[in-house]
């Protein structure tokens, strides 16, 4: 029946495992919940409690959508990164509502399921050249890594030199440490559930240092009437329009290529020919979670790249996907015990997590410039631009001029060759 329902398969995996995985991937994901509702309140007309209630809704539709449809180890939500666009860009800065703005949300969800359908989506990853598939899932682990660093901070802005090391002699810093070295003995000792019971012991150690906030137990999920199915079909034909939706487009279709390509390459979920593993189901679930989203009132909803702390964990099959998504069911009625856990007491796995998703470098080719070069490229510019999607248009660029330039034609496909001109116009006009 777990097969059949969720691709479980009992000699890669046991039930335990993927328990614990999805358990590991809420932990590591469920900020979004705090994060959302803080982001989206600032809107007039956007209760902060309807944004929490309709974020959970968004995640759980996402996640029961992978588990049975995907039946892959992957957890969804609105994303970070999408939903700052959405507030701060189309409703802040061009001035728009936020009904115009969901109204851009479904309109990409749409045509996110139509491109699925006609196989666009898939073959834009088939596209992609080993070694970048390599380069992703090693930037997107210094990128989750950064994250965590940042959240905890241990990284902080610096006027001068951008970043800078903060305050680790106390408070959320040195709890961060602190959890690092406890999770990273736990891994070193190969004791199961490792990232789970660092985040939680760290959240304990958190207490007495003041920086765990007990925030209570339970209550009652706000509704999203003020915000479900709230659209502005005025302007949909409009070129600011046509802009909001091609930059949602871009950034969610790269970000997610990235998340998956990365993270099913840790999982082993690569079939022999290079192409991934039930990936034209994974991106059905992307777009119907976007398209649901938007009905409830929130931003984009799409693969976190914090999955990869549930694959390092053994995760493996949909069931984890079911188990996240079981999480933000109950994360409903118990929002303020789940909303007590800091952000230093996550930031350990998704250190860890970075660490572990490093392994693919080796499989790139150093000593051949025209492929190291668009993966460092791509490794690099991820946690530098704070974006997976930057980092892998910008690899894709510099493999197809370096090999173009070396007079290695034959490794260009057409294909690399549209996608490296559609990657420049976007930069250029967007």
């Amino acid at each position: 029946m777990l097969k059949k329902l969720f691709g479980f398969d009992p000699t890669t995996t046991s039930v335990r495992t993927e328990i614990i995985a999805g358990i590991t991937t809420f932990l590591t994901m469920s900020y979004i919940l705090a994060v959302n509702p803080s982001m989206f309140g600032q809107l007039d007309g956007m209760p902060g409690g309807a944004v929490f209630t309709s974020t959970a809704l968004a995640a759980i539709i996402g996640c029961l959508a992978m588990a049975f449809h995907g039946k892959l180890p992957f957890g969804l939500a609105p994303g970070m990164g999408l939903n700052a666009f959405f507030v701060y860009s189309v409703c802040m800065g061009m001035g728009y509502t936020w009904q115009f703005a969901l109204t851009a949300v479904l309109i990409e969800g749409i045509i996110f399921i139509i491109l699925t359908l006609t196989n666009v989506r898939e073959a834009i990853v088939n596209a992609i050249p080993k070694s970048l598939r390599h380069a992703i899932g090693a930037g997107i682990g210094l990128f989750i890594a950064f994250i965590g660093l940042e959240s905890a901070g241990i990284i902080v802005q610096d006027p001068a030199t951008l970043v800078a090391l903060g305050d680790i002699t106390s408070g959320s810093a040195l709890l961060a440490l602190i959890g690092i070295i406890i999770t990273g003995f736990l891994h070193a000792k190969n004791i199961p559930g490792a990232i789970l019971i660092g985040i939680l012991v760290t959240m304990v150690i958190g207490i007495p240092l003041g920086v765990t906030e007990f925030r209570g137990v339970i209550s009652t999920p706000e509704s999203v009437a003020p915000i479900f199915c709230q659209f502005e079909w005025e302007k949909i034909l409009s070129l600011d329009m046509l802009v909001v939706v091609f930059t949602f487009l871009f950034i969610d279709m790269f970000d997610t290529v990235g998340t998956l390509v990365g993270v099913c390459s840790k999982a082993g979920l690569v079939e022999k020919d290079g192409s991934i593993h039930r990936i034209k189901q994974a991106f059905m679930a992307d777009a119907i979670a976007t398209t649901a989203g938007s009905m409830l009132g929130t931003s984009t909803t799409t693969t976190y790249v914090e999955s990869a702390a549930g694959v390092a964990q053994g995760g493996r099959s949909g069931l984890t996907a079911f188990v996240v998504g079981c999480c933000f069911a109950v994360a409903l009625l118990f929002s303020p015990l789940f909303l007590s856990i800091p952000a230093a007491a996550t930031a350990p796995a998704l250190v860890l997590v970075g660490l572990l998703m490093l392994e693919p470098i080796r499989n790139i080719p150093f000593d051949d410039f025209s492929e190291s070069l668009p993966a460092f490229i791509c490794v690099v510019m991820m946690p530098l631009t704070y974006s997976i999607s930057n980092g892998i248009l910008l690899g894709m660029i510099t493999y197809v001029l370096m090999n173009a330039i070396c007079g290695k034609f034959k490794k260009i496909t057409p294909a690399m060759y549209i996608l490296a001109v559609l990657f420049i116009l976007k930069f250029i006009f967007i």
